[in-house]
């Protein structure tokens, strides 16, 4: 085999898996909440209440609660704004919250999730599952 065309081949699944799935690269309160919901989390999305930083989240914002631990969404319209919204989180979020914010903080693609304590993994992937 040529080396370019072997070159080629071994690059594609890496060129395709960059490219990811639109459909679930961006996502939204109107589609992520429901799932929360069938998940047994309490879901408030009225970022107008959840707080300064929520309400600024272009895209809406969500708190889900369950008995232990709460998550809070925001959703930007891209990966840039939520770089913003984590800025804000590390320069504006409370003062408790900003010294472990690594811990409670994540980005996937245009939502940022910060929860009240770190969450087990389990709990994690079973959010994250629900982004749509």
């Amino acid at each position: 085999m040529r080396p370019r065309r072997l070159i080629v081949l071994l690059l594609l699944p890496v060129l395709v898996t960059a490219c990811g799935n639109p459909v679930h690269s961006h996502y939204s309160v109107k589609s992520t909440a429901p799932c929360l919901t069938k998940l047994g989390y309490a879901v408030d999305t009225n970022a107008e209440q959840l707080g300064v930083i929520e309400s600024s989240a272009p895209e809406g914002a969500l708190r889900a609660s369950e008995p232990g631990n709460n998550v809070t969404i925001d959703f930007a319209q891209d990966a840039t704004g939520a770089a913003a919204l984590v800025r804000a989180y590390h320069t504006f979020g409370p003062a408790k919250r900003r010294k472990h914010i690594n811990d409670v903080l994540e980005t996937q693609h245009n939502a940022v999730l910060v929860w009240e304590i770190t969450p087990p993994p389990a709990e994690l992937q079973r959010v994250l599952g629900c982004l749509k």
